[in-house]
């Protein structure tokens, strides 16, 4: 049946099979235009076909409806009956007809692969987090959609009351990039917090690879990171505990603020993004990950770089201010181009009180870099880290991980 809304459209009301709804609606999101317009496209070329096409399984579809012109319902339920199928039938052949018309675009792929140097010498902050739920994000399915923060999205965090409103958030298609998170600190919490061992002291390592000392291939050492909305996209490098020893082993290694690149350049090609989490130092193993980091001739601006965890309290803005010195440093004696990707405020809750709000306030009256994120300290994250497993994967709708989206969408 149909009941009019305006002088140019009217709602429409039948039947699709879940499948077909689900991947009308995906799709798209993802070319950018609404259902209805999609819609009406497709029954447009239905019926442009002359015949219908061969039949589709209805049974179990469920109620559907849009907004189509004026008339086009009527003139479609018309043809539906001249060809001698059912009004689902012909609703879905031209849906299906649309999504042939209409496949999925190809993922974004940056020119030059990315590293994004997760970073500050003070511990407890949660680098690890912070970075392990980015990484997530920028694996997930292209091919499903995902709930994003959109807009306002430090509210929650700045005591919003009304920022879990569904009208903050929207689905969108994941970021589908292939993704390498190195664990670079010898504390191995990234590998133990994604379900994985660290590497066996007797073996190779990262270290052994950064030291010129390893007799096998980096490549054997990924490991994948399983979970159905990440696929085969989402990698890691397990930590060694001998990474204690990388100062001291770099120390005698030639071009040593070279050498993480030099171990990573042979996998990196089959990466879009190297998400490098840097153990809480100031010493040589953070400038070899800033190096890394450093802008490359033609690449551009802020496509890789040094992305800074902190918290709302003083000790952190204490650490800041040792972590930029050495950024600085390295910028003046090696005429590096290394860029701030942001600062990301974490483990934020408001019901801490003035320290908290002052604090994350201090933060966001930094301009460069800026703030580009706040992460809710909720449990979510704690009950994934304990499980083992990926936050997107074990809670995806929590504000954390919509938070995570939202930051990898931001730094992209």
């Amino acid at each position: 049946m149909s009941s009019p809304t305006s002088s140019d459209r009217e709602k429409v009301v039948s039947k699709l099979p879940a499948g077909l709804q689900r991947d009308l609606k995906i799709r798209t999101v993802q070319h950018g235009i609404d259902i209805q317009h999609a819609v009406e496209a497709g029954i447009m070329a239905w019926r442009g076909l002359g015949a219908s096409l061969s039949p589709i399984e209805t049974s179990g579809a469920r109620s559907f409806s849009t907004f189509l012109p004026t008339g086009q319902w009527d003139d479609f339920r018309t043809d539906c009956t001249s060809r001698g199928v059912s009004l689902i039938q012909g609703l879905s052949q031209s849906v299906f007809l649309w999504l042939e018309k209409n496949p999925a675009p190809a993922v974004v792929r940056p020119r030059h692969p990315r590293r994004i140097i997760v970073c500050n010498q003070k511990g407890g902050v949660g680098k690890t987090a912070v970075g392990a739920g980015v990484g997530e994000a920028l694996a997930e399915d292209p091919n499903q959609l995902h709930p994003v923060r959109i807009s306002k999205h430090f509210a929650v965090a700045l005591g919003d009351d009304e920022a879990d409103s569904p009208l903050h958030y929207e689905d969108l298609p994941g970021l589908g990039l292939n993704v390498l998170l190195v664990d670079f600190d010898p504390q191995a919490h990234m590998t133990n917090q994604l379900g994985h061992e660290p590497l066996p002291m007797d073996g190779d390592s990262l270290t052994k690879h950064m030291a010129g000392e390893a007799k096998g291939e980096l490549r054997d050492l990924i490991v994948q990171i399983n979970g159905e909305r990440f696929g085969d996209r989402l990698h890691l490098l397990p930590a060694c505990n001998d990474a204690f020893l990388l100062d001291v082993k770099l120390s005698s290694v030639r071009a040593r603020e070279a050498a993480l690149e030099r171990a990573l350049g042979t996998v990196e090609s089959n990466y879009d993004v190297i998400l490098v989490d840097c153990p809480p130092s100031l010493g040589l193993s953070m400038d070899a990950a800033a190096y890394l980091g450093r802008r490359r001739p033609g690449e551009a601006p802020g496509n890789s770089g040094i992305l800074v965890i902190v918290q709302a309290e003083d000790s952190s803005a204490d650490a800041y201010g040792l972590l930029t010195s050495q950024i600085e440093d390295l910028r003046d004696d090696m005429h590096l181009e290394l860029d701030y990707l942001g600062i990301v405020v974490n483990h934020y809750d408001a019901r801490r009180g003035y320290i908290a709000t002052s604090s994350l306030q201090a933060w966001m009256d930094i301009k460069d870099p800026r703030v580009v994120g706040v992460i809710g300290d909720l449990k979510e994250q704690k009950e994934a880290v304990r499980a083992k497993l990926p936050l997107l994967e074990y809670a995806p709708r929590c504000s954390q991980a919509v938070a995570m989206r939202a930051l990898a969408r931001e730094i992209s």
